[in-house]
This record gives structure tokens, C-alpha cells and sequence, in this order.
């Protein structure tokens, strides 16, 4: 839901609020049109270069909460969340959902917060927004982490996400929530018991004051995502490319509907020193909780100076 930034419980743009326990402070920065936009902010270490973990189409903040925790302390981790989802401000303007703007925000913040040079873990989207940020500014990239995303998206894929983003519907328990999303996912993530759907839930959903169950994010994020049924064709490989020269890796989906095993095995020829990692029984897209994910983040992290 939207912020109202007039609130006098929120905190000012770029100042944390306290965070108790929860191991994160709440914290804000603003986009060049004025929107208030959410991170959360786990601390680490000030001697190496933060881990930016950037979320998918329809996720948050609260999507990086796992890899967050448990890289916190070791690293500082910023969890942004991009205009129209989870606690950032809303668009007034429907078209400003696209990722060169998503780009133009996140170097705000990275402006606020004095970064020069991060670990970018990038799914789906996020991983779009990190060839982007490569391929205009390859030295602020440490390292990067895509997750089940390339230069090439599988269009049928891409099909199926567009059935259901921006369809908004809500629950009224978190069960109904959860049985909603093992529908639309099952696929997916064939081996999730309802405690893993339900997780997924939290993630995704929010308790409205309505008492209902529903998507955090701003149901006008599907406009331009919608419209693009036929885009003219964008070259991405070069964007991919300018990681060259730094530790990469790729982890995809064993049986995903987005990134294809020949996509994957083009990104490999074309940069051999790039780590390719195999989920195993998950689609689009691992949620980074998986043990070969965790193991493939930790080994890459040891190559960041």
C-alpha cells in the first residue's frame, strides 16, 4: 500500500527508524520525481563493499529476508524496494514501472548512502536492473549474483507471468492466500509443503486494515509490463557483457519458463569465467533459501575484495 508520507511515525528521507530486534532498520530515500521509496538496512561490516539485493517484478523487500539475516553481520545488506511496492510511494504515473527508471531510483539511493561499489544479487528484474547498472557503470559492480535472468527471456514465460501480474483479488486468511499462490506456482516449486506457500504469502501479501489478505504492490505495476505483448527486440547481451571481469554468477531454475538452458549455456560461452549453478526442482524463480543457492553465494562472496 501506498505511503503517506505526512505520517509522523515514518522517518524523514534517508534516516533509519529503530529497529528494535528485527536485526534491520526501516530507512528511505527519494527518486528524482519525489517519490519516498523503502530499504531495509541489516548492518555489516564497513570494510567491504554492501550487498544489494534486488527483488522481481511483484516482490519487496521482505523477499531478501532469508539471505539477509544470514549474510548480516558479515556484510551490510540494503534490501530496496522499487516504486509501487511493499512501503515505497506509489506512481502517479503508470509508465514509470519500466527498468530504466527502477535504475535511475536505485542510483539514487546509492547517491544517499555514499556506495561506490556493491555485490548486486539481482532476481529476475533485479537481475535486468544489474546488466543495466553493468552496462552503464561496470566499475560499481563488486560482484553480481542473477538469478534465473538473462540477456534472453523466454517469451512464453514472460506469457504466463503476464496472466497473472495486476490482477490484484484478496484472501481472507493467510491459508486461502497460500492455496492461491500454490495455484498459480505449483510448477514451480513442485516440493513446497503449505508451510512454504504460507512463507511465500508473507512475503508477497499484505494484512490490509480491511482484515483481508492481499498483493503488496501497486496493481498498475502490470500496465507497461502488459502493453509490451509485441516490444521492438532490445539487444541485451552487451549489458551482460560489461559484468565481464568480476565474479559472477548465475543461478537458474532447473525446469524454468524464463531462462532457458540454451540462453544459459550462450552466457557461459560468452563469459567463461561465469559460475553456472542449477537449482535443482524449482522453476522461476529460486528463492535463494535453497542450499545450492546459499553454497553458490557464500563460494562467490569469498572472491569479493
Amino acid at each position: 500500500m501506498p505511503i503517506d508520507s505526512s505520517d509522523p511515525a515514518k522517518s524523514e528521507t534517508g534516516f533509519a527508524e529503530p529497529g528494535g530486534d528485527k536485526g534491520w532498520s526501516d530507512r528511505y530515500w527519494q527518486s528524482a520525481d519525489g517519490l519516498r521509496l523503502h530499504f531495509r538496512d541489516y548492518p555489516g561490516r564497513a570494510d567491504r563493499p554492501p550487498v544489494i539485493a534486488l527483488h522481481g517484478l511483484t516482490r519487496n523487500s521482505r523477499d531478501a529476508a532469508q539471505l539477509a539475516e544470514r549474510l548480516a553481520g558479515g556484510w551490510r545488506v540494503l534490501a530496496p524496494e522499487m516504486r509501487g511496492r511493499g512501503m515505497s510511494d506509489y506512481a502517479q504515473d503508470s509508465a514509470s514501472y519500466n527498468p530504466l527508471q527502477y535504475v535511475a531510483d536505485l542510483k539514487e539511493l546509492l547517491g544517499q548512502e555514499g556506495i561506490s561499489r556493491f555485490v548486486a544479487v539481482g532476481t529476475s528484474l533485479g537481475g535486468l536492473m544489474t546488466m543495466l547498472l553493468a552496462l552503464e557503470d561496470p566499475s560499481r559492480i563488486a560482484a553480481a549474483v542473477l538469478v534465473d535472468v538473462g540477456p534472453v527471456l523466454d517469451e512464453a514465460g514472460i506469457a504466463q507471468i503476464r496472466e497473472y501480474v495486476g490482477q490484484g483479488g484478496s484472501f481472507p486468511t493467510w491459508v486461502h492466500a497460500a492455496r492461491a499462490l500454490q495455484e498459480l506456482h505449483a510448477a514451480a516449486h513442485p516440493g513446497f509443503e503449505l508451510e512454504d506457500w504460507l512463507a511465500m504469502a508473507k512475503r508477497l501479501m499484505v494484512l490490509g486494515a480491511n482484515g483481508r489478505v492481499a498483493y503488496d504492490y501497486d496493481m498498475s505495476i502490470a500496465e507497461p509490463f502488459s502493453s509490451a505483448a509485441a516490444p521492438p527486440s532490445v539487444d541485451l547481451w552487451p549489458a551482460f557483457e560489461a559484468l565481464a571481469g568480476r565474479p559472477v554468477l548465475l543461478l537458474r531454475g532447473e525446469t524454468s519458463s524464463i531462462l532457458s538452458r540454451e540462453t544459459a549455456d550462450e552466457m557461459k560461452r560468452r563469459m567463461p569465467g561465469l559460475e553456472v549453478v542449477t537449482v535443482p526442482g524449482t522453476g522461476h524463480a529460486p528463492t535463494l533459501a535453497e542450499p545450492e543457492s546459499l553454497a553458490a553465494i557464500d563460494s562467490l562472496l569469498t572472491q569479493v575484495a
